[in-house]
């Protein structure tokens, strides 16, 4: 049945997956500590769940373990990094080390990370440039099945393409807003169709191109073979966001994007461009802060619309929710839980490929 578990117990659990899978102990340990830090903010799509298809991913060649960032351009606020297809909770966090390290320097850093395997929760990203004083933006392009329809379009041809702005706040809690450019990210649908629960009308179409609540229109192929594709987020502005991640995130930083039909392929890659800026070099850390502080109390005074919790900042329910979860445990339900257990039987009967 679904259960709870604490957020320990899951880390060890993941983590043992991941070293079973071919990762050193520290590398599996840093990727279970993403992936379950996902799980506690709130975003069950980029958590646990993953599990099944690094291993698949694995298995099949496409996601290599014990693979660090390749330096293919270093100018100093200019880097050029290859991830191999590594984790991405290792290459990413490797980018944004050198990344961080040469903005508190010059000030600023444009870091361009091609061919990592997938990133996960890219706040988490953010939250490193915040807690060191810095601003950030990422744009990120995914290179996997297509699962979101262009505007006017009736069949995926690009990834969830996410976008993130991380921005420290003094003193207080940062502003980090992390979002898909579709209506909502790939991994809430398998979690939805996991728990046997419909979505909202406006997500998704089927494969037909006609609009549906199911969720597993983008999970699991339909009777005809085809899958049908998530929505972007405010028609054609969430598509234009959209381009923009694939452009920066895929083809400038040499990632490359999405043009083919799709495969079976369980990898996912990423592509990701990061600007860093530093507000001390800038020279407007004083005026910065002010402004920003008194922007944010200048929204909070706002009154709460009728039957909402008030006016909430971007980071705000994922820092409740981690309060909550790490308390009361993390929910996995049945069918997830039952894909993990399956993908470490899997990893002790299936050769891998070289």
């Amino acid at each position: 049945m679904s259960q709870r578990i604490q957020a320990a117990a899951l880390r060890t659990k993941v983590a043992h997956i991941i070293e079973q899978a071919g990762s050193a102990p520290a590398e599996a340990a840093q990727v279970a500590d993403n992936l379950v830090m996902a799980n506690l903010s709130g975003h069950d799509s980029h958590g646990v769940g993953m599990v099944p298809r690094y291993v698949d991913a694995v298995l099949e060649g496409g996601l290599s373990p014990n693979t660090g960032v390749k330096v293919l351009l270093d100018t100093g606020p200019l880097l050029n990094l290859d991830g191999q297809r590594g984790y991405g909770q290792i290459t990413g966090v490797q980018a944004m080390h050198m990344g961080i390290e040469r903005a508190k320097q010059y000030g600023v850093c444009t870091v361009a990370l091609s061919r990592s395997h997938h990133l996960g929760r890219i706040g988490h990203f953010a939250e490193m440039a915040v807690a060191q004083g810095l601003v950030s933006v990422h744009f990120v392009n995914v290179l996997s099945r297509p699962v979101v329809a262009p505007f006017g379009g009736g069949d995926g041809r690009f990834g969830t393409n996410p976008c993130c702005i991380g921005v420290p706040m003094g003193n207080r809690a940062p502003f980090v807003l992390d979002f898909a450019t579709s209506r909502v990210a790939q991994g809430k649908m398998r979690v939805a169709h996991n728990k046997g629960e419909q979505v909202p009308p406006g997500y998704l179409i089927d494969e037909n191109g006609h609009p549906t609540t199911n969720p597993g229109v983008v999970v699991v192929p339909q009777s005809n073979g085809l899958f049908g594709a998530l929505m972007t987020f405010g028609d054609h502005k969430g598509f234009g966001m959209a381009v923009a991640c694939e452009l920066l995130g895929g083809a400038l930083t040499g990632s490359g994007t999405w043009h083919r039909e799709a495969d079976h392929q369980r990898a996912v890659l990423n592509g990701m461009l990061t600007l860093l800026i530093d507000p001390v070099r800038l020279g407007t850390q004083s005026m910065f802060e002010q402004e920003a502080l008194a922007f944010a109390d200048w929204l909070h005074q706002s009154p709460d619309a009728p039957g909402s919790d008030g006016v909430k900042m971007a980071g705000e329910p994922e820092r409740t929710a981690r309060a909550e979860r790490e308390k009361s445990g993390i929910w996995i339900d049945d069918t997830t839980w039952a894909e993990i257990e399956a993908s470490e039987k899997k990893l002790q009967t299936s050769p891998r490929t070289p």
